[in-house]
């Protein structure tokens, strides 16, 4: 009886090992894959969201500029035919 409980015991170890082995290459491969993927993208010369956020933002401040300055120079050639 006690040989057969060392054999469930030796089995449930190496089932346990064997999870354990794995888990871990599960986690390496993801590693592996995301410092590919960081590589790839780097060498994209892609932007970040708020690297995009910021100049679109820079672009709307210019716009609305332009359009004060469009608006003040409309304004000034008009007082001039007057």
């Amino acid at each position: 009886m006690q040989t057969r409980n060392k054999v469930f015991d030796d089995l449930s170890q190496l089932m346990t090992n064997a999870m354990g082995v794995a888990q871990g290459a599960k986690d390496e491969a993801e590693n592996a894959m995301k410092s590919m993927m960081d590589r790839w993208l780097a060498d994209r010369n892609l932007v970040t969201r708020e690297e995009f956020e910021a100049v679109r933002a820079m672009a709307q401040k210019a716009r609305e500029e332009n359009d004060a300055l469009k608006a003040r120079i409309e304004a000034l050639e008009g007082k001039g035919d007057a």
